[in-house]
Parts: C-alpha cells; structure tokens; sequence
C-alpha cells in the first residue's frame, strides 16, 4: 500500500503564511490549512479574524485544533528533507574537527595533540616519540593553521598579550614595537576576559529574563484586552439591541402621528370644501336670479327687486384659509442625522484606536521648572510652592511662564500616559516641541509648538488649537490620559472617570516632543499635579 507521503506533494503540506511544511497544522471552519503560530499571529495583526486564503471573515476567533493527520504528513516530509542534510552536516562537521598529523606518511591518522613549539600535529604515536625527546614543549588540544599563532615578524610564540593595543605578541614583540607597553600572559588575559564573557553572558540571560517577561505582560494585557473587549461587545450589542428597538418604537409612534396629522388634515379638508360647495350653490342661484332680473322688460318688478339683488350675499373670506403639504417633521429628520454622524464619527474614532502601545513612564524635568513650581524627590508630583525659588537660569528653564516638561522625549512610536488633575481649575495638559521658546510671556498654541488641553480658571475647557476651541464636557475629568501617535500626528486625550474621548488634535511632527505641563492657580498651593504609575493607571486596568 502506497504511504501517505507518496500520495501528496511537499507543497500540499505547505503553510500559505510560512510557506514552510506546516508546524502543528490546524483546520478553519473554510477548510484551509495553517500552522498554529502562523494564523494566531496573523489574527493578532488585524482587526479581523479572517482566512488568509479565502479571505471569509468570522464573527469571533474560531476555535481550532491540531489535526493530528496532517501533522504527521507533515512530520513524515520533514524527516524525509532533514536527513540527507543532517548526514551532509555530520560530514561537514567531522571533516572541520579533524587535525591530520603532520609526521605521518601515506595515510595520515587524526591527530590527538598540537605543539606550539614544533608547530607539528601529532597522532598518537609519533606523540610518545615527541614526548621522550622534548619534555617541556607546550602542547594544546589539535589545531589547524598553527602559523597563526606565531608572530609574523618575529616567528615566535604568541605568548603574551598587550593591553594597550589589545592584541596578541612574542616575546621580542616587547623589545620593539610594544616596549614600555603593559603585557601579560595569553592564559591569565583569557582567563579575564573569560569573566568577563561570562559576565556580559548573565547580563544578556537577564536581558533575556526581561524581555520574557515583558513578553508574558504582553500576553496577560493582550488576554485581559481580549475579556474586556468581549464585555464591550456583549454590552455594546445589548445597548444597539436596546437602540434598535427604541429607534423601531419611535418610528412607529411618529408614523402614527404623521398619518393622525394626516387624517386630520384630511377631515378639515373635507369639511372646508363642503363649506365651499355650499357657497357655491348659493352664489349660483344667485347669480341666475342676477341674470333673469337684467333679462325682464317688468319696470315694477325689476326696481322692487333691485335692493335685495344688487348687494353680494355674505360670505366667507377665504383667502387666509389654506391646508399645508409638509407636515413638520424636520426637526425630527434633523435631529436623527446629527445623531447618525455623531454615532459615526465615535466609532471611526473607535475603530482608529489601537490598544498596543508604550506605556510612557513620565517624570517631570527639574531643568525645565519654572522656580515657583515645587517638584517631588521621584519626579511624579507637583504643586505651586507659593514663593518664588533660588534656582539656577538655565536655557531649557522657563523663567515667566509656570511651567515644566517631562524628561521623556518622543520621537517615534505611540506613547501614554495619565496625569491626576483632582480639583485644580487653572492648568494645561499635553505635549510640546522640544524647541520651544522658555523664556518671557509664552502664548500656548500649537502655532508656538504646543498641543494642549486645558482649564482656565475653572470656567470652560479649551484646547490650544489656533484659534482656540472651547469644549462642552458631560462631566469634569479628575484624571486626564494622554495619547500620542508620532507617525499619525495624533494627541489624543481622555476623561477616565467618564471613560469618554474629550478631544484629539490631528497634526505633523518633525522633531522631539516632551510631555507638557502647565500649573499657574497659586491661591491653591496645596493641590497637587500627580503623574500616575503603571499600576495606577486607569486605562490600563480597563483594558
């Protein structure tokens, strides 16, 4: 009986993603093939879970599992493809490893020892010979090309090592072109630098370390923004369910209003024209009782009856009388576009957020303070110290305007960060040019280099556009996050307690941004600006 493998070709056990023979292959409701690794990894770059293949979108992620047939096709072609190169690797290896002896002749045996004295490879035996008549020459495990531990100059034994020029030498190296120059034995100099290999090998396994925990954080946020995103799609079905069926409800009540009006419209119709027919019936009787009068010859009857016919009978004016065609729905049509192109435009903005980003770790630049602010020991907390301070006048200090940078510089990437405002009514928020002026009356706006939002003096929320835009907020934010996309010229910010998007300036970047803040309300020195940490960080926990 033919063997599966025989039956199928390399490239049917082909990852489309990979194009390698597939790695724990799993199947998808469509039918297609993929590595495991491969289709997660592919899901996690888009929006969608998708097929690569038949490009057919699923609702959620499908669950998948390794099918197991496949996988042992796939293991059957692998052992296939990786034997004759192992073999031609072994081969390789051994041909590499092997040090022929250099006193044999005709077939020459592998050599088992090196002389760095005699520059000679010996097999075992012409080794005894060597040793019974040269006691004290240096031997090392075989070797090739044994000239290269020689001095090129001076053919002697490379035996010492210069520090100064971090290079091998002879002994007569340090009578000439290495004299006065600190040397020292190749084996203690190796020993050394074998530490110190060793050490940079600890630091390198710990960097490992971090960046594998780093790795796993990812994962636990990825997993925990995955929960929160199914609670979001669950409530946010809930909430257009509910949506739908107030919208359905409303169209119906305003349909039965519509043709209630238009009943109505119709009834008072009817009735005016009946009014009018009767009017018409009467002012035709009268207008042949006109026209039989103008008619007689009788003198008696015509000026006997002249009086009561020469006056119009009374009637309705009808002039301001009139039935409209529009009903007035406007107002209704109106106000369901404007909440259309809101409800579009939050989900553009929705669907424009993207959840992986670098959680900057914010400080406040001591450099940068203006000398009435008064900074923590840690960088993270700020308050106005109600008395001007003896600090030096550096350039990057602001010496009028009360404010400070953060450390930390921005020049690629998306960044975030949040910042505690409590109950201060005078501040602004944001990111600035690194190039901006710091000294004298400073105009914030981002025709100077800065994108802020901000509270003035408790009044209105504004941000710093040109002109600047005041804001209608549902609610005041005691907690501001901070979103910045460099490459998209974003700055994006947020009310955490609201958990509502306040504001995003669309802008371009073309140099270093540092994180801006701005604290001028000195009647209140006691409330504090806080930077909060990662593990206070609200948007964080939500996700």
């Amino acid at each position: 009986m033919a063997s599966p493998t025989s039956l199928l070709s390399e490239e049917q056990c082909h990852c489309s993603i990979c194009l390698d023979v597939f790695t724990n292959p799993v199947s998808l409701p469509c039918g297609h093939n993929f590595c495991m690794a491969c289709i997660v990894g592919y899901w996690q770059t888009s929006a969608l879970y998708q097929c690569p293949m038949c490009k057919k979108t699923f609702y959620k992620q499908p669950d998948i599992s390794i099918n197991t047939v496949l996988k042992e096709i796939a293991e059957q072609f692998k052992e296939m493809r990786a034997g004759p190169r192992q073999l031609e690797l072994c081969e390789q290896e051994g041909q590499l490893n092997e040090v022929p002896c250099d006193v044999c002749t005709g077939e020459k045996l592998q050599a088992i020892k090196s002389c760095l004295v005699c520059l000679t490879s010996y097999c075992d035996e012409h080794l005894r010979t060597h040793n019974t008549r040269f006691t004290k020459h240096k031997l090392v495990e075989p070797v090739k090309n044994l000239e290269d531990r020689m001095c090129r100059r001076h053919e002697r034994l490379l035996e010492l090592f210069c520090k100064r020029d971090q290079t091998c030498v002879c002994v007569l190296c340090t009578e000439t072109d290495h004299r006065a120059h600190y040397t020292v034995p190749v084996e203690r100099e190796w020993t050394e630098k074998r530490a110190q290999l060793r050490k940079t090998e600890v630091e390198v396994q710990q960097m490992i370390q971090e960046r594998l925990k780093k790795v796993e954080e990812i994962q636990q946020s990825v997993k925990l923004s995955k929960n929160s995103a199914q609670r979001e799609i669950e409530d946010s079905v809930q909430v257009f369910t509910n949506l739908i069926r107030a919208i359905q409800q409303t169209q119906a009540e305003l349909i039965a209003m519509m043709e209630e009006k238009q009943r109505a419209a119709e009834n008072r119709a009817e009735a005016l024209i009946k009014e009018l027919e009767r009017e018409i019936t009467e002012l035709q009787r009268r207008s042949t009782e006109l026209e039989q009068l103008c008619n007689t010859e009788d003198h008696i009857h015509f000026l006997q009856s002249f009086p009561s016919l020469c006056i119009p009978p009374h009637s309705k004016d009808w002039s301001n009388v009139t039935v409209y065609t529009d009903l007035p729905v406007g107002t209704i049509r109106r106000a369901v576009v404007r909440l259309e192109q809101k409800l579009s435009e939050e989900m553009e903005k929705l669907a424009d957020m993207d959840l992986i980003f670098t959680t900057v770790d914010v400080t406040f630049d001591p450099n940068t303070a203006n000398p009435w602010l008064l900074l923590s020991e840690d960088g993270k907390q700020m308050k106005h110290a109600g008395a001007w301070q003896e600090l030096p006048d550096d350039q990057e200090r602001f010496d009028t305007v009360v404010i400070v940078l953060g450390k930390e510089a921005l020049t690629s990437g998306r960044h975030y960060w949040e910042v505690q405002v409590g109950e201060k009514d005078d501040w602004y928020l944001g990111v600035a040019r690194a190039s901006v002026n710091r000294k004298g009356r400073i105009a914030v706006s981002t025709a100077n280099g800065y994108w802020a939002l901000a509270m003035k003096k408790g009044q209105e929320y504004r941000v710093s556009s040109t002109p600047p835009v005041t804001l209608t907020l549902e609610s005041r934010p005691r907690k501001v996050g901070v979103y910045v996309d460099y490459e998209e010229g974003q700055v994006s910010f947020y009310n955490l307690k609201a958990r509502s998007h306040m504001y995003t300036f669309m802008d371009s970047f073309n140099e270093k941004l540092h994180p801006f803040f701005y604290l001028y309300c000195c009647d209140k020195a006691s409330e504090t600006m806080v930077i909060c940490s990662g593990k206070d960080r609200t948007f964080i926990k939500q996700c």
